[in-house]
């Protein structure tokens, strides 16, 4: 019969309610007088007859003037009862002017009492509708736990109330003072008690909904639960709601910096500011992952023109689209300048360089992608190398105040093409920073990447969801590791910071290990580990060895005396460096055996420079393996007779 009722049209449910307040108010007023009275069997006269009908037809006439019956009963808000108590009070108005004018005696405290029973009536119908609703459509939804009682938790639980799929069933608060408290309507427990009260409750799934000042330990909360052996999911940030980016209803999976356990990298937004605001910025690589974050927070500082460099046509228009929505959602108004081109082409990074007016560069166009690289070893040298070489030779012609190197600590005693390819773009700018000083040149070197295009994470979430198994390279390897975001302030910082060609790197604590990581993801994903001792587990991960140019661990600095910076969680490296006639003929001698496809030359070349490279493993470059001496021989020669 309820579900009847549910499905009737919006007018037909209009009448109906207006029924139900026409009984409820004649009845309010009948047990009024009857109350004051004190006479269970009262019956009116035809004079209070008469004013409790003038009373009810005209209280229902101020309610359709308020609006109440546009009000949708399950969605009903504050503003509906303030609407009630007003018409109600209305009502007791009309009933002591209608009883003075009609001169029907009216007891002084009637009027007191039928407002305090009509408001009983009139809202309590309105309430128990929507308890039998919500009620009711919870039985299909799948019960949920909110992980933080504040007011993220607050909206959340409103906003999952009146969807479909998701039911709150209960708080659990951070804080001991509200365990078994009352809140919005949920009750609250302590995180002591979370096991307990999954239980209790059935709860099927863990929202993380922490306000953005909550002062927590991140760590030690997903250890707990970790614990429980349910899918944890959290909800979009404030900033992405303040956006227009998310609802607060949007769920999703943890947050990668969730995942790294530890308090992100603040810059000193002051610095940063002040070295970008009202400039011309060009990034190269702008439509990467790196790049990409740094053309999202870069706009934000208000440069006077914001020049997105790409080769990727895709990567370009994806960016550029992405940036002209923050530029009208936020009312920046900045200049976007969306360009096609690579790095390494000078005559064109010149050209684009003079003709913006451009300031600042952050050189973030690179491959980085290890294996990859080690079987592209010319295009790893072309591109890392030379295409960093002739972006800073552009930045030097065209005027460029300051230079920034995004690099990696793969640079630091490098056992792969691409660490090595890395470190040389690193000694490039450490020979130009000593043969000019109109532009300064910086480098800024970090660990692994959370949810860039190469990470391991977006890897491991497919792979769990595929049923596994997971691939982990080798059950000892360990990385640095930090978000995005964190890289991209890393940048904007040391790049108003360097000068001289200084190398900064990053105090990234305590490196992960991916097998770990690996663990943590499967159990916040409410899956369990497929191991020998447990062979009825969800999810098995497996160790398919080292990769090509693969280590177990990686380094920040080559040396051990770091310099301290203004930021204390940013370190300046004491790196070797070579002077520039020396790093020339390296660049020639690289160009020479790139131009005949001499692999084994490059590596060799790589090898004898300052790098500390030290490959672990025979060339792998893909091409090179598959050519016979012979055909390595008959190819080399005929690119020599090549025209240039």
């Amino acid at each position: 019969m309820f579900e009847t009722f549910l499905r009737l049209s919006r007018f037909s449910k209009r009448i109906l309610s207006l029924c139900v307040d026409t009984v409820a108010l004649f009845f309010a007023l009948w047990a009024s007088f009857a109350l004051r009275l004190e006479q269970s069997a009262w019956v009116p006269d035809k004079g209070e007859l008469l004013i409790s009908t003038l009373t009810v037809v005209f209280t229902l006439g101020v309610f359709v003037r308020l609006g109440l019956y546009r009000a949708v009963v399950r969605y009903m808000s504050d503003r509906a009862f303030i609407t009630i108590s007003t018409g109600v009070g209305i009502s007791a108005l009309l009933l002591i002017v209608l009883g003075y004018s009609l001169h029907v005696p009216i007891p002084r405290s009637v009027p007191l009492i039928y407002v305090a029973l009509a408001f009983i009536f009139v809202g309590g119908t309105r309430m128990s509708v929507r308890m039998l609703v919500n009620r009711t459509s919870g039985r299909n939804k799948e019960y949920v736990a909110i992980v933080g009682a504040g007011e993220t938790g607050i909206q959340l639980a409103q906003a999952l109330q009146q969807g479909s799929q998701l039911h709150p069933a209960v708080f659990i608060s951070l804080s001991r003072a509200n365990h078994r408290a009352l809140i919005a309507g949920l009750p609250a427990f302590d995180l002591d008690h979370l096991e307990e009260v999954v239980e209790r409750h059935q709860v099927k799934r863990l929202l993380l909904a922490l306000d953005a000042d909550a002062s927590v330990d991140r760590r030690q909360l997903l250890q707990k639960l970790e614990r429980v052996g349910v899918p944890v999911q959290t909800v979009p940030s404030m900033d992405e709601l303040i956006a227009g980016q998310a609802r607060i209803n949007d769920i999703r999976d943890l947050e990668l910096e969730d995942l790294l356990g530890r308090d992100p990298v603040r810059p000193d937004s002051k610095v940063v500011a002040e070295s970008l605001y009202q400039k011309s910025v060009l990034i190269t690589g702008a439509g990467g992952s790196i790049g990409s974050e740094l053309c999202r927070q870069i706009i934000r500082h208000k440069p006077k023109t914001l020049v997105l460099f790409e080769r990727s046509e895709f990567a370009l228009y994806a960016i550029e689209k992405e940036l002209a929505a923050i530029n009208q959602i936020e009312g920046l108004d900045v200049p976007i300048h969306p360009l096609l081109g690579s790095a390494s082409h000078r005559r064109r990074c010149e050209t684009v360089m003079r003709a913006f007016k451009v300031q600042t560069v952050y050189h973030a166009a690179a491959y980085k992608h290890v294996p990859l690289v080690e079987h592209n070893v010319i295009e790893g040298v072309q591109n890392n190398v030379f295409g960093t070489w002739h972006t800073a030779e552009a930045a030097i012609a065209a005027g460029v105040e300051r230079f920034v190197l995004i690099s990696t600590d793969k640079a630091v005693r490098p056992t792969n093409v691409m660490g090595a390819s890395k470190r040389v773009a690193e000694l490039v700018l450490q020979g130009l920073a000593q043969r000019q000083t109109a532009t300064a040149f910086s480098m800024v070197r970090f660990g692994n990447v959370l949810g860039s295009s190469g990470s391991v994470v977006p890897l491991f979430r497919d792979q769990i969801r595929d049923g596994g198994p997971i691939t982990v390279t080798h059950q000892d390897i360990i990385r640095y590791f930090m978000t995005i975001p964190e890289a991209s302030q890393l940048v904007l910082q040391a790049g108003s910071m360097g000068k001289e060609g200084e190398v900064f790197v990053l105090d990234m604590g305590e490196p992960v290990k991916i097998a770990d990581l690996a663990r943590k993801m499967i159990h916040l994903m409410g899956l369990t580990e497929k191991t020998l001792e447990r062979p009825d587990g969800d999810i098995e991960i497996v160790y398919s060895g080292l990769r090509p140019g693969e280590k177990l661990f990686e380094e920040l600095l080559i040396g051990d005396d770091p310099q301290g910076t203004s930021h204390p969680r940013i370190m300046m490296a004491r790196e070797v460096s070579l002077p520039w006639a020396e790093v020339e003929s390296l660049l020639r001698e690289l160009d020479s055996a790139s131009r005949v496809f001499d692999c084994s030359r490059i590596i060799q070349l790589l090898k004898d420079a300052p790098t500390g490279y030290a490959p672990n493993g025979d060339t792998a470059d893909l091409v090179w393996c598959n050519l016979g001496n012979d055909e390595i021989a008959a190819t080399a020669d005929n690119i020599r007779r090549l025209p240039l």
